[in-house]
């Protein structure tokens, strides 16, 4: 039997991270149950610390997530909140495939978004473009 899994990154800022993947990949971002963080700190399991208002709606502090509509929840993207920022280069990363004749196009859209042109690749037939997000995380672009 196989299993599932989610990619879990380490932010700064999960929150406006969550939405700026989510932009970019045309996902959403899954919506925290503010009746229940709520509940929560009045009951004494959480404090409200631990929570935040975020876009106008109180979410957990320590991260956001964004799934695939079209994917029944799977796969799944969590950012989580971490003191320290990025320091070295990603040991992984993801591919954005994009459609075929979008790649210059899309590479604008993103910068003019705060991601950033790192380096364009190519072997073979095959090219790609290596850029960072808002938070430099490395990700690369590629046609489909």
């Amino acid at each position: 039997m196989g299993y599932t899994f989610q990619i879990t990154v380490d932010r700064l800022s999960p929150h406006e991270l969550a939405a700026w993947w989510a932009q970019t990949l045309g996902w959403e971002v899954e919506v925290d149950n503010p009746q229940f963080i709520t509940s929560m700190i009045q009951q004494g399991l959480a404090t409200p610390t631990d929570a935040m208002v975020f876009n106008t709606k109180l979410v957990w502090k320590s991260g956001a997530a964004i799934f695939d509509p079209a994917g029944y929840g799977m796969p799944r993207v969590l950012f989580q909140l971490v003191p320290e920022p990025k320091i070295t280069k990603n040991r992984m990363h993801l591919d954005v495939h994009v459609g075929v004749g979008e790649l210059a196009q899309t590479q604008l859209d993103l910068i003019a978004r705060g991601a950033t042109y790192l380096h364009s690749g190519s072997q073979g037939p095959h090219h790609w473009i290596t850029m960072a997000d808002p938070e430099g995380n490395e990700f690369c672009l590629a046609e489909k």
